[in-house]
């Protein structure tokens, strides 16, 4: 059986200006984080080397990336939808067969803390 987890968040922007923000937030988040002339954005976490790439659609909101490191690959789907003034930020999380439960979840939770950054971020 799939698990999944679905992050949302309201951020007090228009939808346009949080799109083009998430594609230049990497290197805020994670401080080492480096673009390659491919698209990549490579940097360091605590438990291995990784790397993300976006697969955007501006004007149907698509923000999907992929997630790799030393262990698995992700597929993350993340559309930015707008609501008048503000956008909503809505992220599906699918767990790759090479994780177990525990470090699924663990993973979750960190991303769940850099959503919280993301925002912050993108709202200063």
């Amino acid at each position: 059986m799939s698990r999944t987890r679905t992050i949302s968040v309201t951020v007090n922007k228009i939808s346009g200006d949080v799109f083009d923000s998430i594609l230049t937030l990497p290197p805020k988040i994670i401080p080492n984080a480096k673009i390659t002339s491919d698209g990549w954005w490579n940097f360091i976490r605590s438990y291995s080397k990784s790397k993300l790439k976006f697969h955007q659609n501006k004007s149907l909101g698509v923000l999907d990336h992929e997630y790799v490191d030393q262990e698995f690959s992700w597929n993350i789907p993340i559309c930015v939808i707008s609501n008048c003034t503000t956008s909503e930020i809505i992220i599906t999380l699918k767990k790759p067969a090479q994780l177990s439960d525990l470090q699924f979840d663990q993973r979750v939770s960190i991303i769940s803390n850099v959503v919280t950054s993301m925002k912050n971020l993108l709202e200063s």
